[in-house]
């Protein structure tokens, strides 16, 4: 039965859902990749989609989701544990941007986020007297990073360029702790987002899988031009060519 913020009934879920943050970055995803694709929620203008995969393929014709997440990391641990304890759905691939933390990564590089630092009292309050160490799905992760590979080495172009590490997640979008950006650069941190330790811890909690690959917008410590809310919204392609590898791994 519908839970209190999705309205799809049981079954209308596939086992794989992407996740982008935007609703109309999912319905554009929607028409994108899937055949007989129908809404399946709408509840407070939040969408989700189910068809099949219409790409050409070994796994055409499989069962797939698209359901936007919201911004932040309450927001995707609602979505997420309602589409894992209610919906049975297994795996869950986070499509979303991040801003460029590291200074190998620019504007339009890809991010396969195989752990999420944060400062979240969110993830601090599952494990007492730990830390929680909120990670990637293995088997995801390494088909994302397999495709990704395989893409720069056919000679795609420059903005395919795919890193795979450790991104930071924040509650806060305009606010900045002093010192904070200069360490995370210092430890390696690729990007920061709103989003991915929350979906990480969610996906650990129910034994199920979880993954985020994003796709840098722009960048904190240097002037580079950033993408516009138009280029976000539709600046997905290579990003979704690896979450659907992730989804069917």
């Amino acid at each position: 039965m519908p839970t209190p913020h999705i309205s799809a009934q049981p079954g209308d879920f596939a086992p794989a859902v992407l996740m982008p943050g935007d609703p109309k970055r999912a319905q554009r995803m929607a028409e994108t990749v899937l055949d007989q694709a129908r809404l399946v929620t709408d509840v407070r203008g939040t969408l989700g989609f189910t068809g099949r995969l219409a790409q050409a393929g070994p796994h055409q014709g499989q069962p797939l989701s698209i359901m936007a997440s919201g911004m932040g990391m309450a927001s995707i641990g609602i979505y997420a544990t309602e589409l894992f304890r209610f919906y049975d759905v297994e795996r869950i691939i986070r499509v979303g941007t991040a801003g460029g933390i590291s200074p190998q990564v620019e504007v339009g590089h890809r991010v396969i986020a195989v752990g999420a630092h944060s400062a979240s009292s969110m993830n601090e309050l599952r494990l007492p007297g730990v830390h929680f160490a909120a990670s990637a799905d293995l088997t995801m992760a390494a088909a994302a990073w397999a495709l990704a590979r395989a893409e720069e080495a056919a000679g795609a172009e420059p903005e395919a360029v795919t890193w795979a590490g450790a991104v930071v997640t924040n509650d806060h979008f305009y606010f900045a702790v002093p010192g904070q950006l200069e360490a995370l650069e210092r430890h390696h941190v690729l990007a920061v987002e709103m989003e991915t330790a929350s979906l990480y811890a969610v996906a650990a909690e129910f034994g199920r899988a979880a993954l985020s690959v994003l796709t840098v917008s722009d960048h904190l410590t240097r002037p580079d031009p950033q993408m516009s809310a138009d280029q976000r919204e539709t600046s997905f392609q290579g990003a979704l060519r690896l979450a659907l590898a992730a989804a069917f791994a």
